[in-house]
Formats: structure tokens, C-alpha cells, sequence
């Protein structure tokens, strides 16, 4: 399992490094391009394929954070900054957007001429770069959530391109320049509708909320059909990380259990947590008749 994990990390960081390596590379080439080629769209793309950059480097950063050990002073380690880089990633594309359909805006009233045959050519590079990359994120997509809004932003910029290309052909056909500032403006919304949903999730975790993939009240049913359990109560969940879940509960246990069941009982609760995605459990067990601190504001 440990050699499996080692492998799983030393994959992932290859993705990001291939990653951010392409993509740095193709801004520069892109927003040159669009500079001296007049396309809005182009320099739209660069700029979303900026935010990419930003994005990867720090998922990047808190993928390899969250695997450092924890410490007295950090006893989680530093897996939360995972969800801290989630969020700011969300923001880095919001204000993206923002710059993006500003531009476009001021370009629609007064359109420039633009070469189609250019920007085709650089939207085209831009589908093979964001699609490969977006490629090597595919796989582990689901299990992290920066993993998730990395591969969000590369699978949008794809499709992003591909409107790009589409507009280049049509200016190069018809001379519409002012289409060049509406793909653009189609182009923020398309990267808004992903973004909002990273937002979303994102901010949940970030105020210790419950994650979006685990109920509550499954959770609840759970623990309350173990044997031996009566109610449950105090439950919290909560992120540890963008791919990591914890629990603490209160658990009132029936009046005849005995204390040799009660290990048998937490490990029941917990191997049903683990299968909902929670991976640490804190339980404290009470008796039926304890007065538990309910009024307590925990």
C-alpha cells in the first residue's frame, strides 16, 4: 500500500510538472501572438490559460504539502492548505473572468481587424496542449479536489479552443471582426458555469462544512442501525484535506452492552464511515443514563 501511495504521489507530481511546463510555455507563445495578431479571444485564451498555470502551481504546492508529516505545532500536517489552494484557484478564474468580458465588451462597440488564418493555427496548438494535459488529470479527477479543478480548467480550455478556432474560420471567411469579442464573452461564461461549482465546494470545506459527497444524515442512519448503538449525537464532519474526511460523534450505547463490546461497536462505526469517505473517526461512547453536556453549544 505505502509503495502504491509513493507511486500514486510521484505520478501525480509528474502530471503537474508536465503540466505547468506546457502550459507556461503556450502563454507566452499565445499571448504574443494575440498581441500582435489584434485577437481578443486569443489573448482571452492566454489569459484563461494563464489562470491554468496558477492553478496547477498551487494544487501542485498543496498536493506536495499535504503529504508532509504532521508536527506538534501542525498536528494535521498541512493537508488543509489543500482546500485553502482549491479556493483561490476558484478565485484566480472568477477575476479571469472578470478581465475577460470587461475587454470584450469595450472590443464589441468597436471592432478591430484580425488575421482568422493566425488565430485558427494558435487556438489549434492551444486544443492539443490543454487536451494532453487535461489527459493526465483524468484518472484521479474524482478523489481530490484540486485535482478535479485542474482537470475542470484544462477539459474548459479545450473546448475554449475549439471555439477560438471556430471564430477564427468564420472572421477568416465573413471579415465579422466583432465576433472575435463575442466568442470571448462565451468563452468567461463557459469557464464561469465550472468555476462556480469548484466555488461551491470549496467554500462548504473551507468553513468546515459538510463535504459534498458524504450525508450527514446517511451517516446518522448508519451509526444509528449498529448494535448495541441507542442515538447518536454532537456529529461533526468535516475536510481535512481536499481528499481526506474526519468525524467526532457522541455515541449513546444501549444498557446492557458490556465493555468488551464497545471496542467491537467503534470498529463497526468506524468501517461504515470509511466507507462513505471518512477516513478518521473520533467516537465517545456514553451510556444510556449519562447526562451528556447537551445543551453544550458544540
Amino acid at each position: 500500500m505505502g509503495h502504491e501511495h509513493h507511486h500514486h504521489s510521484s505520478d501525480m507530481s509528474k502530471a503537474f510538472i508536465w503540466g505547468i511546463a506546457l502550459n507556461a510555455i503556450f502563454v507566452i507563445v499565445e499571448a504574443t501572438v494575440g498581441f500582435l495578431s489584434n485577437s481578443l479571444a486569443i489573448l482571452a485564451d492566454a489569459g484563461h490559460n494563464l489562470a491554468d498555470v496558477a492553478s496547477l502551481l498551487i494544487a501542485f504546492l498543496a498536493f506536495r504539502l499535504a503529504l508532509a508529516k504532521p508536527n506538534t505545532k501542525y498536528t494535521y500536517g498541512y493537508k488543509k492548505a489543500t482546500v485553502l489552494a482549491a479556493l483561490a484557484n476558484a478565485v484566480i478564474l472568477l477575476i479571469a473572468i472578470a478581465v475577460i468580458i470587461y475587454e470584450a465588451v469595450e472590443r464589441i462597440s468597436t471592432p478591430v481587424e484580425i488575421d482568422g488564418k493566425i488565430v485558427m493555427i494558435t487556438a489549434g496548438i492551444g486544443i492539443l496542449i490543454n487536451g494532453f494535459t487535461a489527459m493526465l488529470f483524468f484518472r484521479n479527477k474524482e478523489e481530490d479536489l484540486n485535482v478535479k479543478g485542474a482537470y475542470l480548467h484544462l477539459a474548459a480550455d479545450a473546448l475554449v479552443s475549439l471555439g477560438v478556432v471556430i471564430s477564427g474560420a468564420v472572421i477568416l471567411f465573413t471579415s465579422l471582426f466583432w465576433l472575435d469579442s463575442v466568442i470571448s464573452i462565451v468563452i468567461a461564461v463557459v469557464i464561469f458555469a465550472s468555476t462556480w461549482a469548484l466555488l461551491k465546494q470549496t467554500l462548504r470545506i473551507s468553513l468546515d462544512g459538510v463535504p459534498y459527497n458524504i450525508s450527514s444524515e446517511e451517516i446518522t442512519k448508519e451509526i444509528e442501525s449498529t448494535q448495541g448503538v441507542k442515538s447518536v449525537h454532537h456529529l461533526h464532519i468535516w475536510a481535512l484535506s481536499t481528499t481526506q474526511n474526519a468525524l467526532t460523534a457522541h455515541i449513546v450505547l444501549s444498557e446492557d452492552i458490556q465493555l468488551k463490546d464497545v471496542s467491537k461497536i467503534k470498529a463497526e462505526i468506524r468501517h461504515k464511515a470509511e466507507h462513505s469517505g471518512i477516513q478518521h473517526c473520533t467516537l465517545e461512547t456514553e451510556c444510556a443514563g449519562d447526562k451528556c453536556l447537551e445543551d453544550s453549544q458544540c
